[in-house]
């Protein structure tokens, strides 16, 4: 069921001149555009966080980080 709200809309919408109404469509597209971007660009951050977590706690990268550390430490000392 279409609620009264979505067809108040709709009315506005055709009292709006065409150009009016393309460039509401296309404003709507562009933010539907950049919403599904936004959420799969988490999505992908997500995934590489989860995929660096589980690197790191792999026992040869943490003797790799150590060992790393270990060098960078001397540097840091100087």
């Amino acid at each position: 069921m279409i609620s009264p709200n979505l067809l108040e809309i709709e009315r506005s919408i055709c009292a709006l001149a065409v150009e009016e109404q393309l460039w509401l469509l296309e404003s709507i597209a562009r933010q539907i555009r950049e919403r599904e971007y936004t959420t799969d660009k988490l999505a992908d951050a997500k995934h590489l966080q989860e995929q660096l977590m589980l690197m790191a706690s792999e026992p040869k990268i943490q003797t790799e980080i150590t060992a790393i550390n270990d060098e960078f430490a001397i540097s840091e000392i100087l």
